[in-house]
């Protein structure tokens, strides 16, 4: 889902963005084992029981490797197939199902269904955000919990932000730059990556195109799906500064 465009010369996309990605945000300190505790945390908190818990658009797996200490049985979903296959690579035993956030459909349920990482934010309108809820919440079991981690609000965007990283590791070097550009409520992440190693020098772009919500839109897509939606903002259960999303089901009804 993080995908919109992808162009330039030797173009790596294809081949390793997944350890480039890893790469970026593992330098960037994004702690993926605290944002797991703070999952199962409130996982726990609301429905006490649980044991199992799909990850979905999951990525890399990174936040699966760590929210498997906590559930007996866990499981990913991912539309990307390269990162499905690394996630695949480095959770054994850990099934990542291919599919998308929107429609997908496993055939059985879970005691906590997450998304992770904004993966919401790449919604195109209130439609595609209420069929993703909706697919989610399908697969919450009763008196299960459903966590989603949005993406930038309305109000609280940054238009034109630029951004920048340059890191380095094992013999390889990658600098990226990005920018945002808003028009209404869609924004476009454009990034250019310079990849050097001892095969040599690769350049790509990436676009990523995204929405912005409201909570109300947000809270309204949860309640659609048969939940009540608390937006949690206190420090404790927030993920990279942004709140989370969490609704309990009350009823067996797949909506």
């Amino acid at each position: 889902m993080a995908i919109d465009d992808v162009t330039g010369e030797g173009n790596v996309y294809g081949d390793d963005v997944s350890e480039i990605y890893d790469l970026l945000y593992r330098r960037r300190g994004k702690d993926y084992r605290k944002e797991a505790e703070v999952v199962a945390r409130l996982v726990r908190e609301h429905a006490p029981h649980a044991d199992s818990l799909l990850d979905v658009a999951c990525g890399t797996g990174e936040h699966l490797r760590w929210l498997r200490e906590s559930f007996p049985r866990v499981a990913g979903l991912e539309l990307s197939e390269g990162m499905r296959a690394r996630a695949e690579a480095k959770l054994p035993g850990v099934t990542v199902h291919p599919g998308d956030i929107r429609d997908f459909r496993l055939g059985r349920q879970f005691d906590a269904v997450c998304s992770l990482f904004a993966t919401v934010g790449y919604m195109e309108g209130t439609d595609e955000l209420d069929a993703a809820v909706a697919s989610m919440g399908r697969h919450v079991a009763p008196g299960g919990v459903l966590i989603v981690e949005p993406w930038y609000f309305r109000d609280g965007f940054v238009d034109g932000y630029i951004g920048d990283d340059v890191v380095r590791e094992d013999g390889r070097t990658i600098a990226r730059v990005a920018r945002s550009f808003r028009v209404g409520d869609t924004v476009r992440v454009q990034a250019h990556f310079v990849v050097a190693d001892g095969a040599g020098i690769r350049t790509f772009e990436h676009t990523q195109v995204m929405s912005l919500f409201s909570r109300k839109e947000y809270a309204t897509a949860f309640e659609r799906a048969g939940f009540t939606a608390t937006c949690l903002e206190e420090t404790g259960a927030m993920l990279a500064g942004r709140c989370l999303f969490l609704g309990v089901r009350q009823d067996g009804t797949a909506r």
